[in-house]
């Protein structure tokens, strides 16, 4: 059981990863596929939106994944 939570800790850490390195600070992710944007202050739409909440998401999951590896021996 423990192997298998350290596996998936690992998997959700590169997914943490991948998804903080696909937000842009600053701009929108549509810079990344060529679309300026030089509107600083917008609220998130879209991709962003959805980029956002995967990764509070996989945040807390990765919190509760290491919280409770504390108690599996």
């Amino acid at each position: 059981m423990r192997i298998f939570f350290l596996i998936l800790l690992i998997f959700i850490a590169g997914l943490l990863i991948a998804l903080i390195l696909l937000q842009q600070k600053g701009s929108g992710a549509g810079s990344v596929f060529g679309g300026g944007g030089s509107d600083v202050y917008r609220t998130r739409r879209g991709i962003d939106k959805l980029l956002h909440y995967l990764t509070i998401i996989l945040a807390f999951l990765y919190s509760a994944v290491s919280f409770s590896l504390i108690f599996i021996r």
